[in-house]
């Protein structure tokens, strides 16, 4: 696969994920990591289900990918996530090292890559990331407004 392949793949397995969190009442958010070409982690949404306001599915794959690689750093991995991340989000994925973030839509009214602020590309940070954003981005907007009439 080329890498705009891959992005669409792997989207695709964010997309699934983000079903799995509207299929429990949940706001349709999903995200996969993947290193070496494959999922190392998985997660969705669970803010409702869990009632704890940090457990969005970006900081979960994240702290599912750091037990897998046995380390905080997730050097040399991608970050694939269905909506743009918040601010907590981006920072965690500072923290981590993500190298490289994949987003599809995106967020006017939380949105910390390039809606809001620019937090993964600001040089006045210790890491930046590589982003590339709209990624089936219709595909991700529409689980959005499908799940806000």
């Amino acid at each position: 696969m080329n890498p705009q392949q891959k992005d669409l793949f792997f989207m695709a397995e964010a997309i699934k994920e983000a079903e799995k969190a509207a299929a429990i009442g949940e706001v349709p958010i999903g995200a996969v990591i993947v290193y070496k070409d494959e999922i190392i982690a998985r997660a969705h949404n669970l803010r409702e289900t869990s009632q704890n306001a940090v457990t969005h599915a970006e900081l979960m794959a994240i702290q599912h990918a750091c037990e897998v690689i046995g380390s905080w750093r997730l050097e040399e991995t991608t970050l694939y996530v269905t909506l743009e991340p918040c601010p907590m989000c981006s920072g965690a994925i500072l923290q981590s090292r993500v190298p490289r973030v994949v987003y599809g839509a995106r967020d006017s009214k939380a949105g910390c890559v390039d809606s809001l602020y620019h937090l993964l590309n600001d040089p006045r940070f210790n890491h930046e990331c590589d982003v590339t954003e709209g990624v089936l981005a219709v595909e991700t907007g529409e689980l959005l407004s499908n799940f806000f009439p």
